[in-house]
């Protein structure tokens, strides 16, 4: 018996270094797929860009880029990842900025779809449907607020700016001193690129997608290796902080979304609990807007990956996502009058779900694919 013991203790010591470095690998394979999609636009745009700008330069339009994408693919990270990369090849960051409010409400569909686990049960359906839904408010109140302040002022932009504005007086603005991945990457990407630069500017397009399709691989993969490394971890977290107050919630929801690379995981972990009453809705709401905090460590990872002139920009676009979330997190959260609507709509459409499961469909319906599919067909 004790021989057993202690050969199975190795073994899992193992099988546990072997997924610290799948995951080291993964984190490589992603800020490959960025610098592939950054190159790959500017090969394949090249003078198009100006066209392909005006397109998506509204400000609704470029929201409702993000919001579906990020509805499509299910995951706000492998979204505002791609953003970088676009950045980093030229997109203009006041393009760029909506989208990623758009990616923050995309991400919300997730725990939306997990509440209806408890449709069979009213009483659990409309405590899980109001514990998901607070998310989707929050976010949308969000936009409502930091969109119009944006559209008028740059809010974002100049705060961004000022972030990264001791690498623009420093006049380095390729990050050179900053890049240590770049000669790790670059050998990864040329590879990709070589069979490819005989199709031309198509050659370019392929080389998005093949960035793109290893985005989203490699984001998954680092998900599954992390919850199945840290999901122990982020459980004793979630334990821990329950009932000590909405800044450690707050603390929390950042710490175990950065462990499980997933603010989807995140909010979905809650879902259950409040929908079988473990936990309220009140208790959940801080873990919600840290979730939102932990998931942009994604885009800054993505952002070390760029070289050139672009470089700082794509930095740039990644500390939009984070100051984002830190902003709405501190207004929204902070003056009660506003961090009680989140709350006040997600309760209603608890009490409405539970009447009519037509509801819940329309909901989900109306602002996940009718609205931004209608408002881009007029923008476009």
């Amino acid at each position: 018996m004790t021989t057993q013991a202690t050969t199975a203790e190795p073994i899992n010591s193992s099988m546990r270094w072997v997924r610290w470095a799948n995951l080291a690998f993964m984190l490589y394979v992603l800020l490959v797929a960025v610098s592939m999609v950054s190159s790959g636009f500017k090969w394949s745009v090249g003078e198009q860009a100006k066209t392909l700008f005006e397109f998506a330069s509204h400000p609704i339009a470029g929201l409702m880029i993000g919001l579906v994408a990020t509805s499509l693919i299910q995951s706000s990270s492998t979204v505002t990842s791609i953003i970088v990369g676009l950045v980093a090849g030229g997109l203009p960051v006041e393009t760029a900025i909506p989208m990623v409010m758009g990616a923050n409400i995309g991400t919300t569909l997730t725990n939306t779809l997990v509440s209806l686990g408890h449709a069979r049960c009213k009483t659990e359906f409309r405590r899980a449907f109001a514990s998901a839904t607070v998310h989707d408010f929050f976010n949308l109140l969000a936009v409502l607020i930091f969109l119009p302040l944006e559209m008028m002022f740059g809010l974002l932009d100049k705060v961004s700016s000022w972030l990264v504005s001791p690498m623009l007086d420093a006049g380095d603005m390729s990050m050179k001193g900053m890049n240590f991945m770049k000669p790790l990457t670059k050998p990864a990407v040329e590879i990709v690129k070589g069979p490819l630069e005989a199709m031309g500017n198509m050659g370019g397009v392929v080389l998005i997608f093949i960035g793109i399709a290893l985005i989203f691989i490699a984001i998954s993969a680092m998900g599954k290796l992390m919850r199945s490394l840290m999901v122990g971890r982020a459980r004793d977290i979630l334990k821990s902080a329950i009932g000590r107050g909405p800044l450690h919630g707050i603390a929390s929801g950042t710490v175990v979304t950065i462990l499980v690379q997933s603010s989807s995981t995140t909010t979905s972990l809650m879902v259950p609990l409040v929908g079988t009453g473990v936990l309220k809705v009140r208790d959940v709401y801080p873990f919600t807007l840290g979730a939102n905090i932990g998931t942009c460590i994604t885009a800054l990872l993505a952002a070390t990956a760029i070289s050139g002139d672009n470089a700082v920009f794509a930095l740039q676009i990644a500390l939009v996502h984070l100051s984002f979330n830190v902003m709405a997190t501190l207004l929204i959260f902070g003056i009660p009058v506003l961090r009680e609507l989140p709350l006040k709509g997600a309760f209603f459409l608890g009490e409405l779900a539970t009447k009519s499961k037509t509801a819940v469909a329309g909901y989900i319906g109306l602002v996940f694919v009718v609205i931004p599919s209608s408002i881009l067909a007029f923008t476009v």
